[in-house]
């Protein structure tokens, strides 16, 4: 067997190992948010979360794809020592792959992006100088870094934000449920379904793809909402437990607490202690309502809202590992493919398209992985940064999905881990700071920064064990 045969081998088989960390590690970050808010049981999530990351991973996996194997690395530099380029890619993946093995072990959700990215870009200034890297377009991947988390917590904070005020809030959470749900799911829908058309129908360069995308879609959605119109009519209380205060009643004493230190502060003699006085009365009936107010955990009316929160959620959990597979499969393949071309052509040279059988690997991998390892990092994100209910993680899923599509479109291979980190923090933020696990926000954040450096010297170091055996 020659060496470019044993090469392609090891790449494939190397390439699946790390499309199963990947799996384990960042899959786990999509289906965790579903799991912790107990919208489903683990075993139903990973086999929805398995089915929708292969076919967002198979149906558009290449565009991103294409950013990882040459976006990064200018292959020129590597056109008269074709195997040395060989040697580097298979060397990021292995190192990636070690790194984020390593990671779930410990529980820590990283990212699979800053991982490769950090490794291939480490390969490319060490091995083939500094003017191999394009730095340009390094510069806006890591600047997406900073955006990801920004974006999507955004989008979940104002999410969650408008749930509470219209739904969770209302005078009658129920109707507002059954008013509001249909509106939820057209949005999701088209979301989902605008990634999916627009992008086939560029690919086949059908003319006026967009508004032929745009048209498809909201077609598609309003079956949809319609659908989940009929279904949410038929949400009845089933018991009753008496809810002493709304919650909107604390909101307006909030505001008479802050409108009376306002007027104590510019207040002098009588005026100051009478106002003293009634700041004092209005904290003593806060606490009280407080330990009187029933919210979605106990009142059988919000426990409805939130059950049928939860049958959203498998919308939105469908709508991440789609996102997901369509991203980060990338990660995985997006070497693989640039190691198997250049051994075909023994040069480096890439086409535009990726082979479906690559995508299909990567696929595969990504779905062995969460089958079999991916429980250990769900706990980190679905237990330990904010507590969660369905409607706290859709609003959560539907932000990170949102986000991670957008970046698929431009084929930019955004972080997904930051994304749905991002997302639980904007919801968490939604209820205050207290309500964040700020110990596990920092290892979380500390498990990104060093990501970076670790997998580019991982990926020197097995570049010279790799080159040592094969040369």
């Amino acid at each position: 067997m020659t060496t470019l045969k044993i090469l392609e081998y090891l790449t494939l088989l190397i390439g699946f190992y790390m499309a199963w960390n990947i799996g384990a590690n960042d899959v786990a970050n999509a289906i965790s948010t579903s799991v912790g808010s107990k919208a489903l049981h683990l075993k139903k999530a990973i086999i929805i979360a398995a089915i929708l990351e292969f076919l967002g991973a198979f149906l558009l996996g290449g565009k991103v794809s294409q950013t990882i194997q040459s976006g990064i690395v200018n292959p020129q530099v590597f056109e008269h020592n074709y195997l040395i380029f060989i040697y580097g890619m298979i060397a990021s993946l292995l190192a990636t792959g070690i790194w984020l093995n390593i990671a779930s072990y410990f529980k820590l959700p990283v990212s699979t992006t800053h991982a490769i990215v950090g490794a291939v870009l480490g390969f490319g200034a060490i091995i083939g100088g500094m003017h191999a890297v394009h730095w340009s377009l390094v510069g806006s991947i890591a600047i997406s870094w900073i955006i990801t988390p920004f974006l999507s917590g955004l989008i979940s904070y104002f999410v969650f934000s408008l749930l509470q005020k219209k739904i969770l809030y209302a005078l009658s959470p129920i109707d507002a449920t059954k008013k509001y749900i249909p509106l939820l799911v057209f949005f999701s829908i088209f979301v989902f379904s605008f990634s999916l058309i627009s992008t086939k129908l560029t690919e086949i360069q059908l003319r006026f793809n967009t508004l032929y995308s745009f048209l498809i879609s909201i077609f598609i959605a309003a079956i949809f909402s319609t659908v989940s119109y009929f279904l949410v009519k038929r949400i009845k209380i089933t018991s009753c437990t008496v809810v002493y205060h709304h919650p909107n009643q604390l909101i307006s004493l909030e505001k008479a607490k802050m409108h009376l230190e306002r007027t104590r502060l510019n207040s002098k003699g009588d005026t100051f202690d009478r106002t003293s006085k009634l700041l004092e009365d209005v904290g003593d009936m806060l606490d009280e309502i407080k330990s009187k107010t029933i919210f979605s955990e106990e009142s059988s009316e919000y426990y409805q809202v939130e059950k049928s929160f939860g049958y959203l959620q498998v919308v939105s959990l469908c709508l991440v590992a789609f996102a997901h597979g369509s991203n980060d499969v990338a990660n995985a393949i997006g070497p693989v493919a640039a190691v198997i071309q250049t051994i075909f052509s023994k040069s480096v040279i890439f086409s535009t398209n990726i082979s479906p059988w690559i995508l299909f690997l990567g696929g595969a991998g990504i779905v062995a992985g969460l089958a079999t390892w991916g429980w250990r990092v769900v706990e980190t994100i679905g237990h330990k940064i904010t507590v969660l209910t369905p409607t706290r993680g859709f609003s959560a899923e539907f932000a990170a999905a949102t986000t991670i599509l957008l970046a698929s479109k431009f084929g930019m291979p955004i972080s997904t881990t930051h994304a749905l980190v991002g997302a639980v923090l904007g919801v968490g933020l939604a209820k205050g700071l207290s309500a964040l696990n700020l110990k596990t926000l920092r290892d979380v954040v500390l498990s990104w920064v060093v990501t970076i450096p670790i997998c580019a010297i991982f990926t020197i170091l097995t570049f010279y064990i790799i080159k040592l055996i094969f040369s």
